[in-house]
């Protein structure tokens, strides 16, 4: 999924500016001080507290009615163990259920529980109640354009993780745009 990229030059102080604030937000955002209490609003503290995996896992468990342990692992982006050891976890704490498929008893079908339902809603509710906190410092006109640019975000780091698995080199530079500059008269 290559886009089409323009040229930047880190090179140029406002450029590198622009770069360092993306960067550091970013770091904020992934462990930054508050992140921690947000964290422990979402998802829970104590013993009944979900990790980040378990609840990206019970994000895709509940939209479904089965999953198969190979397409789970696919649509959470991860290998196949990783996403084994996080169905153990949630079957150990009562979240989700494994079952073997009827069509084939050597396939595994994992499927979100009563108790993995509740807490998915109790997450989803202090989810919706953050995301009307964060929409409510924008206008209507710019949470569109933070949606389009997030999504951008996302597609342009898959499109380099892409890059780094097609080419066992360093991950290319984004190609130069065609220059046309006007005929000149000497």
């Amino acid at each position: 999924m290559s886009s089409a990229f323009e040229p930047v030059d880190l090179g140029q102080p406002d450029q590198l500016q622009l770069a360092v604030r993306i960067g550091l937000a970013w770091i904020e955002i992934r462990r930054g001080a508050s992140t921690g209490a947000l964290r422990d609003y979402l998802f829970g503290t104590g013993e009944d507290a979900l990790d980040q995996g378990q609840s990206d896992t019970l994000d895709l468990l509940v939209t479904r009615p089965a999953w198969r342990m190979s397409e789970l692992a696919e649509a959470l982006r991860v290998d196949p163990s990783t996403a084994t050891r996080a169905i153990q976890r949630l079957v150990n704490e009562g979240l989700a259920t494994r079952n073997a498929c009827s069509e084939d008893g050597r396939v595994v079908n994992v499927s979100v529980s009563k108790t993995g339902k509740r807490q998915y809603a109790e997450v989803s509710e202090r989810r919706r109640v953050l995301l009307t906190h964060l929409l409510g410092s924008y206008s209507p006109d710019q949470r569109v354009q933070l949606a389009d640019m997030l999504e951008r975000f996302v597609a342009s780091i898959d499109d380099f993780v892409e890059q780094l698995h097609a080419e066992p080199s360093e991950p290319s530079e984004p190609a130069e745009p065609e220059q046309h500059h006007p005929p000149t008269t000497d």
